[in-house]
């Protein structure tokens, strides 16, 4: 059944998340939007991060400045732009409503990198107890949106997370080390920690990310 703008309590998106749904949209072009539950969803464990050698090299050279919640709005429209390997996206007008409302409200998330001040790449998701829900992630030039993640992973593990969500599984993530669960397996996972406390400040508050912290210099991640 489709949900229509304006019409979505911020409360009933937070009992959609609890129950292993998220929203999705036909077209970016759609009101629509859909809660979507699949069969098998993919997941990464923070003590089961696999990071290949040859970016492993990369994250060595500190190419980016990375930062929290700096501007999410960018980060969220970013997601959802239009490109030309990209003919259309799952984010309309609607899906962008709730996620500004969550980020709002503390739910919702972004991780940014910066290049010579320029927002190059990120991702976002949704904090829920002791859940991350990613949602989605953009790259405008390589790597950029890999060292999101990687920073993501040691925030998460930091701040008392149990799991992040990646909705699907591809390659992409599989080389980070995600896995398929069955439905009933994530829904297992959600229940038990749901209601747990996490923080997604803990390793450092929203802004510019210290150098000292960037990606793998803490060992916080044993890959």
């Amino acid at each position: 059944m489709p949900s229509y703008e304006y019409n979505i309590p911020l409360s009933s998106v937070i009992e959609a998340y609890k129950k292993g749904l998220f929203p999705m949209a036909e077209t970016s072009a759609s009101k629509e939007i859909y809660w979507i539950e699949p069969k098998n969803r993919g997941v990464i464990n923070f003590n089961e991060v696999r990071i290949p050698k040859k970016f492993k090299k990369f994250l060595k050279n500190n190419n980016f400045d990375i930062a929290i919640d700096n501007n999410f709005t960018k980060v969220l429209n970013n997601c959802a732009k239009i490109t030309k390997n990209r003919k259309d996206t799952w984010i309309n007008s609607t899906i962008k409503k709730i996620y500004l409302e969550m980020y709002k409200n503390g739910y919702a998330h972004s991780v940014e990198c910066y290049l010579e001040k320029e927002l190059v790449g990120g991702l976002y998701g949704i904090e829920i107890g002791g859940i991350f829900f990613g949602e989605s992630m953009f790259s405008f030039i390589s790597n950029a949106s890999k060292v999101a993640l990687i920073h993501l992973l040691e925030r998460l593990k930091v701040g008392g997370f149990k799991i992040l969500d990646t909705q699907f599984i591809n390659e992409h993530l599989k080389q980070f080390g995600a896995i398929e669960l069955s439905n009933l397996e994530f829904k297992g996972i959600i229940n038990k920690n749901i209601d747990k406390k996490a923080n997604f400040y803990d390793y450092s508050p929203r802004g510019f990310l210290p150098k000292d912290l960037y990606p793998l210099k803490n060992k916080i991640i044993k890959a």
